[in-house]
């Protein structure tokens, strides 16, 4: 993550310097995958569509808190934890491009009363299953 962007972060108060914690960062990655793969075992549905597509969004911006906790920072909104995401050196780097999309569906369905659709879930899963998990490859190295 650019330094300047850590800096404004901290001064406008989205992020606060904590002391490095390892073993809450592991809990943090075991979480996000845990709840993904029960998640994925939902049968899918416009019944189950929000559902699915939200808990796979948490699941995903777990990992953005795992990244910075890692680097010394707590996040003070899921916006800065999905951001964190954006500048990792993945295979599918293009894929991480739907991150901001995707914080935007979880806000309307949050807020507004939105209800995903299935195509929605479904793209949100198929992230999960090129990305996520490559991701939390990434995120245990650092470890």
């Amino acid at each position: 993550m650019k330094k300047e962007y850590i800096r404004l972060w901290i001064k406008t108060g989205i992020l606060r310097p904590r002391q490095k914690d390892q073993e809450k960062v592991k809990s943090m990655i075991q979480s996000a995958e845990i709840n993904a793969k029960v998640t994925k075992n939902i049968k899918l549905n416009n019944d189950t569509a929000t559902l699915i597509f939200r808990e796979i969004y948490e699941s995903i911006r777990q990992l953005g808190d795992a990244k910075l906790w890692f680097l010394g920072y707590e996040p003070t909104n899921h916006e800065i934890s999905i951001e964190a995401l954006k500048d990792l050196d993945i295979k599918e780097k293009i894929k991480l491009n739907s991150l901001d999309r995707f914080k935007k569906i979880r806000h309307d369905i949050n807020y507004r009363g939105f209800r995903a659709s299935t195509n929605q879930a479904e793209e949100i899963i198929e992230f999960w299953n090129k990305c996520g998990e490559e991701i939390i490859k990434i995120l245990k190295k650092e470890i």
